[in-house]
């Protein structure tokens, strides 16, 4: 049997977090993964996730991503790797925004007062103004931008992949294409059978995604819910291609029901990737259905690039990914009401990649020094009472 002090079960993008910063602290660490990280089965792929600083989802969010920010540049300068590409992110909402989104109204005006708060460098603009800067962008008279020159895109594959192996080399071992069958907590330890054998850690780290609700059961299978999402890419015109290239990332919130709105990046190698959010829920994430309609590209475009977009063909490709929701949009980090020894991390309702590096830092904390520096307490169980 192996016996570890901590065991990581998921190893996207919180578990390849948490995995690094424990056995960088000297933890022995064990990470496991149903596959081999980076993949496509869970919710940390599709080559690009927004990131940016003031977060309308919360405030209680942005220290996160500031910090965030931080250990993405020190990954770079420790493996070479680029994982964080500043484009600037815009965001075009009309103010006072009804439309509730991860459990939140008004996104656009709770963003500006989170850049307030916290310093984020950022400027408010008119229509007018967005059109003349990005001319590939058609806002209506009535819709706000706010720029914030500090955001962009992170590489997802390579940020789980330079922390993979930032751990691998901080003495973590990790086991791949294993699958967790149960867990068994203890006094003393948590007992851990998987379909390649057992293993017996002190604490447990549960960051698998869709693949909790299963593994956890109890209050885990009623407040967190698996969901289908699906990207699109759209070759931009040979014209465009140039303005396409130096786009910011951005978010467009357009209309009245919580799921009006897209976002998108910047042009890579020829290609604009969106997408949107849904609420089609998946029963089975080792199985679920990952084919695309082939009119759901087209359908797609008509509802929320059409008359906003300009220079963009028709849809490429297609691919599907998964999220995990909690009842009002955020995060679960908190410790199983059963036991103490296991943590639960990361069903993070579809914009927790952005903070994920910050959050692995403060699950150390919390298990080596017994509290994290950032607050987590916004993400405990207890909200849902």
């Amino acid at each position: 049997m192996i016996v570890a002090d901590v065991a990581v079960i998921g190893l996207g993008a919180m578990g390849a977090a948490a995995a690094w910063r424990l056995a960088r602290r000297g933890a022995r660490v064990v990470g496991i993964d149903r596959f081999a990280p980076p993949h496509e089965r869970g919710s940390s792929h599709g080559e690009t996730r927004i990131t940016r600083q003031a977060i309308g989802e919360g405030e209680e969010l942005t220290p996160f991503a500031l910090r965030a920010h931080a250990i993405w540049r020190e990954i770079e300068a420790a493996t070479g790797a680029r994982l964080f590409v500043e484009t600037g992110c815009l965001l075009i909402a009309r103010r006072g925004d009804p439309a509730r989104r991860h459990g939140r109204d008004a996104f656009l005006d709770r963003t500006l007062a989170a850049a307030r708060r916290f310093g984020v460098a950022h400027e408010t603009l008119g229509a007018d103004d967005i059109r003349r800067r990005w001319p590939h962008l058609a806002p209506a008279a009535d819709e706000t931008g706010y720029f914030e020159p500090g955001g962009g895109y992170l590489r997802p594959e390579a940020c789980i992949a330079a922390q993979l192996a930032l751990a691998r080399a901080a003495g973590a071992t990790l086991r791949l294409d294993e699958t967790v069958l149960s867990l068994r907590a203890g006094a003393a330890s948590v007992e851990i059978e998987t379909d390649k054998g057992a293993i017996s850690a002190g604490r447990v780290v549960v960051a698998a995604g869709a693949f909790a609700p299963a593994l956890l059961g109890g209050p885990f299978a009623r407040l967190l819910r698996p969901t289908r999402q699906t990207l699109h890419w759209r070759a931009a015109d040979a014209p465009a291609r140039a303005a396409w290239a130096a786009s910011p990332v951005y978010i467009w919130l357009h209309g009245p029901g919580p799921f009006d709105y897209f976002y998108g990046f910047p042009a890579i190698d020829g290609e604009v990737k969106s997408a949107t959010e849904c609420d089609e829920h998946v029963d089975d994430p080792a199985c679920y259905d990952r084919a695309v309609a082939p009119d759901a590209g087209a359908a797609f475009v008509a509802g929320h690039h059409a008359g906003r977009l300009a220079g963009l063909g028709a849809v490429t490709r297609s691919a599907t990914c998964l999220y995990t929701t909690t009842p009002d949009g955020g995060f679960v980090i908190d410790c199983d009401p059963r036991s103490e020894r296991i943590l639960v991390v990361s069903p993070c309702s579809g914009h927790g990649f952005k903070h994920s590096a910050a959050i692995g830092e403060a699950v150390a904390e919390r298990l080596i020094d017994g509290a994290a520096r950032l607050d987590l307490t916004p993400f405990s169980l207890a909200r849902f009472a």
